[in-house]
């Protein structure tokens, strides 16, 4: 088991994950709380056991027991026996482990790849754009915006303008 750092290097925190997974390592979150859950997605995606807090992200992003453990960062008897637990069964069920990997690596793929962000972000950006345009989103405001600039600006400068 290694426990890795909060703000390591992105390479060297990549090159850790693949070391672990080679050893059969499991990964623990290193934080009590991290909104968006970067650091678990990464570590499924190497295939890892992955033990985190169910506050923030990972409460969305691992399916208890199946492809993940969610644990309560409060309670660290209750913690360690989870951690405890997933071993045991692991050395008397080998597969155990196996299915945990395979499940964590389809979750990934199925919900948190850079493909399906994008996608979702486009989508998004395609609503807001439509979105703005029937309904005149901002537009009062830039005209307020260009009249005030028009009055204090422009005026005064095409006067002096004239004037010359």
């Amino acid at each position: 088991m290694r426990w890795l750092g909060a703000r390591l290097d992105k390479n060297l925190a990549g090159e850790l994950y693949r070391h672990v997974a080679d050893c059969r390592g499991v990964f623990v979150q290193p934080a009590l709380f991290e909104a968006f859950g970067l650091t678990r997605i990464e570590a499924m995606a190497s295939g890892l056991p992955v033990f985190a807090t169910r506050y923030g992200g990972p409460l969305e992003i691992i399916e208890h027991g199946k492809s993940g453990f969610h644990i309560d960062p409060n309670d660290g008897t209750a913690a360690a026996e989870a951690i405890a637990d997933f071993l045991q069964q692991c050395a008397s069920d080998p597969a155990r482990w196996q299915r945990i990997s395979d499940a964590a690596l389809a979750r990934v793929a199925a919900r948190y790849t850079w493909k399906l962000y994008a996608e979702r972000m486009m989508t998004l950006s395609r609503i807001y754009g439509f979105w703005k345009f029937v309904s005149n989103l901002e537009r009062e405001e830039a005209g307020r915006y260009l009249q005030l600039f028009h009055h204090l600006q422009f005026r005064p400068l095409a006067r002096a303008v004239g004037e010359h």
